[in-house]
């Protein structure tokens, strides 16, 4: 097992998930809509925070839940937690062992709040400090780096989303969703070789919006933790509000670019740094046109919908992480610096 491999399994992870849990997870949507919860109260950590970022969108514009993430913080060292109503609490957590995401449920749980643990460890102690469990079934993830822990995490995420919405065409795109996966991972080879050209990069922007936010954050996260590449996340409407000035001329800038409600702003921002500042520019979408300004063009499925767009196009941004990993001389399976579980408190 390695990272390329789990990289490659994950259309067939997803497939299995959403064959084996959803009935699970229409239970638990039922009991989510019997209790009459009003808002979402998250908490995670790293890659699963960057999920959350996921839930906020998703769960916001499809079933009108607004979304808070927590501050564990407030839970473990100032033992100042707020007070959280009528509210469902969501951990996520690929171990499920971090005592600070197990603090925030134990105490909105005491506050009388349905909890939720979505975890790959359904007996951890995140998923036993919780009233229901979503095993995201990933398998054991051997890599430092979270791949397929990470699309299963987003894959709970939209499937609670489809069952508390009751939208027969929200799983009917689901089920599209491995092979839409399938089809991105065919882009392997030409990554491979593309990954040559950015060997001696040492700073990146990394742009998203709306539903691809999170996509952002987990690129940006893969390229720190395994190329070592100072990588910045943001909003392109954050951007455009004053770090766009730190770009000059052939600065590398990663971008999700996919068909949608924000596409019209993502094009506008590509087509500026483009033309404006001659920014190289490395770009994911399935638009022609948003693929047409970039060096390096990276094209995802022509019908997948917005809404799962960071399910498939967070693969080409992994495979684009791990063939940069080894232009560069690097480790893909042990980064330095860091451990598989982080345990903070």
């Amino acid at each position: 097992m390695s990272l390329y491999s789990e990289i490659n399994e994950q259309p067939q992870r997803i497939k299995a998930l959403l064959t084996s849990q959803r009935k699970t997870v229409e239970r638990v949507a039922a009991e989510i809509r019997k209790s009459g919860v009003q808002s979402v109260f998250l908490a995670a950590r790293g890659t699963s925070d960057n999920a959350g970022r996921y839930a906020q969108y998703l769960w916001g514009a499809r079933n009108g839940l607004p979304l808070a993430l927590a501050a564990p913080s407030l839970f473990t060292y100032y033992k100042q937690p707020p007070n959280v109503k009528n509210a469902l609490v969501v951990g996520i957590s690929q171990s499920g062992k971090s005592p600070d995401i197990v603090s925030v449920l134990e105490e909105c749980r005491r506050q009388g709040n349905l909890t939720l643990a979505v975890t790959n460890e359904p007996n951890s102690p995140l998923a036993q400090t919780s009233d229901f469990v979503l095993d995201i079934q990933a398998g054991a993830e051997k890599a430092v780096a979270a791949t397929k822990t990470y699309t299963t995490e987003l894959m709970a995420v939209a499937m609670l989303s489809a069952a508390l919405s009751e939208n027969k065409k929200m799983w009917q795109d689901l089920a599209k969703l491995p092979k839409w996966m399938s089809e991105a991972l065919t882009l392997d080879d030409f990554i491979a070789q593309a990954a040559q050209r950015y060997r001696y990069m040492d700073r990146a922007v990394v742009l998203g919006r709306g539903f691809n936010y999170c996509s952002a954050f987990e690129w940006a996260l893969k390229l720190k933790e395994l190329t070592y590449v100072y990588a910045e996340p943001y909003s392109a409407a954050d951007f455009a509000h004053g770090p766009i000035a730190m770009l000059d001329s052939g600065s590398p800038v990663f971008a999700f670019a996919p068909k949608g409600k924000v596409f019209d702003s993502m094009l506008e921002m590509l087509r500026r740094l483009r033309e404006q500042i001659s920014a190289e520019l490395i770009v994911i979408s399935n638009d022609k046109r948003a693929l047409s300004l970039a060096q390096t063009p990276l094209k995802i499925p022509v019908d997948a919908p917005e809404w799962l767009s960071p399910l498939i196009g967070i693969l080409p941004a992994q495979l684009f992480a791990y063939h940069l990993t080894r232009a560069k001389g690097y480790d893909t399976e042990q980064p330095r610096s860091i451990r598989k579980v982080t345990e903070t408190k």
